[in-house]
């Protein structure tokens, strides 16, 4: 099946051609510490869905399937693109669509089970918390599981965020025309429902998201581009837009020194691309925000609109892309 695969993807390329062009990500010069990017060389993740750097770990990114044999994540070394520890689980179901992965206070790791695979409308999803092994090593650690419903009807969603300073959970749904942000209760019920809330519009297709370590800044990317927001307590202002690497990209991460964004893709030996961190959030200013985001409105201006209307004219293909590849990958 490559060759329709190969053809589906040249016309993606086609279409992404004729969006408005983005200023080219930079070279990342980097310290070592994982801003440089790197390839994920671990044989059993075909399927990097999340990406969260360590606070306590330096270089040290951890990563997860969207769909495994187990409820497992990955530590992977930056450094070299090994795997340096398995983490599965305990205490917790047979995971549905693990779509997200964050670090909140105290190196609490959250992992969103979000996602829809497989076009199920689900009444419920999972959030799972558990405390990074200040060992890496193969272990099992046991985890907290939450129940989570939106107040407006289930939703598919890739992206959930936890802000550094509050601990508050966040999640984005995923829809082509845009979604929301959806805001969690202040603090979570691990024996009730945890009912989450829209606050606030997100323009774009979204497959994950990432604060700011300093927590005042929110990047959240899709397949043909990316946005970053002021946080602004919530009442998120958007400030500007991120080229991204064209493809099946699933997760975003900043670096644990906030200089960088780290952009990665699924598939196997899949690349992990860095570019400089927007706004404050890095030392140099942002690549894919100049001038034309000036005005840092919700609405945007004439080539925002611009880069709206050419995603949504591919976003068809891509799905049938991204379906497709999904389809024969797991047909026996």
């Amino acid at each position: 099946m490559r060759r329709p695969f190969a053809l589906l993807a040249g016309i993606l390329l086609a279409g992404a051609c004729a969006l408005p062009a983005a200023v080219p990500a930079s070279a990342a010069d980097g310290d070592g510490k994982g801003d440089k990017g790197f390839t994920i060389s671990d044989p059993r993740i075909t399927e990097s869905s999340g990406l969260a750097a360590s606070r306590q770990h330096p270089g040290i990114y951890w990563t997860h399937n969207d769909q495994d044999t187990g409820a497992y994540l990955y530590a992977v070394d930056s450094a070299t693109g090994k795997t340096v520890a398995r983490i599965t689980m305990t205490g917790v179901g047979t995971p549905r669509d693990v779509e997200a992965i964050s670090i909140g206070p105290d190196n609490q790791i959250w992992v969103g089970d979000i996602g829809d695979n497989d076009g199920v409308t689900w009444p419920y999803v999972w959030v799972y918390k558990l405390p990074e092994p200040k060992i890496l090593k193969d272990q099992s650690v046991r985890a907290t599981q939450y129940v989570v419903k939106y107040s407006d009807g289930s939703r598919d969603a890739e992206s959930m965020v936890v802000h550094p300073k509050t601990g508050r959970l966040y999640i984005i749904d995923k829809q082509e025309d845009g979604g929301h942000l959806y805001e969690g209760p202040a603090k979570l019920s691990s024996s009730g429902t945890n009912l989450f809330k829209p606050v606030k519009a997100v323009d774009l297709w979204a497959t994950d998201a990432a604060f700011s370590p300093d927590g005042r800044q929110l990047v959240v990317r899709g397949y043909f581009g990316g946005l970053w927001y002021d946080w602004n307590g919530g009442d998120i202002k958007r400030e500007g837009r991120l080229s991204v690497p064209l493809g099946q990209g699933e997760s975003v991460s900043y670096s644990v020194d906030g200089t960088k964004i780290l952009l990665g893709m699924e598939g196997t030996d899949s690349e992990v691309e860095a570019q400089d961190a927007p706004g404050d959030g890095g030392s140099k200013s942002p690549s894919g925000s100049g001038s034309s985001s000036a005005s840092g409105s919700d609405g945007g201006g004439a080539s925002d609109g611009n880069l709206k209307v050419g995603a949504l004219a591919v976003a068809a293909v891509a799905a049938a892309f991204f379906g497709l590849r999904r389809l024969f990958r797991r047909s026996p």
